[in-house]
């Protein structure tokens, strides 16, 4: 293998290795927990990443079983823990099936989205 070729194949493996690195938000934990069933409506949404979130670039929306937007309280960090986003479910939720779907940017600017659903017994 020429020199040339051994640099390059250096760099290579040092980009790829960078770049594992840099890791997106994952959802670590929810409250409500993903696919729970619970028995009181929830009174907030808790949703717990892998790394500090920007809030002025994420968002979180609630869905009825219907599919219509319930309304949240504005999306804030928990004051100790930056990866922690807690939003108000100002009225209760009435019995039936729910959807979480968010949208997050960490402090290193990554963006990450996903869903999940979680079911409130009658």
């Amino acid at each position: 293998m020429t020199m040339r070729r051994t640099i390059l194949l250096a760099a290579a493996i040092a980009a790829l290795a960078a770049g594992q690195a840099r890791a997106h938000a994952r959802l670590i934990h929810a409250s409500p927990r993903v696919g729970a069933s619970v028995s009181a409506p929830p009174r907030e949404l808790r949703l717990s990443f892998s790394e500090s979130i920007d809030p002025a670039q994420s968002s979180v929306s609630l869905c009825t079983p219907d599919g219509r937007a319930v309304a949240l309280g504005p999306l804030s960090l928990e004051a100790k823990d930056h990866r922690v986003v807690v939003l108000a479910i100002p009225a209760p939720l009435a019995s039936g099936t729910y959807r979480v779907q968010w949208r997050m940017t960490s402090m290193d600017t990554h963006r990450t989205e996903g869903d999940f659903i979680f079911k409130v017994k009658p």
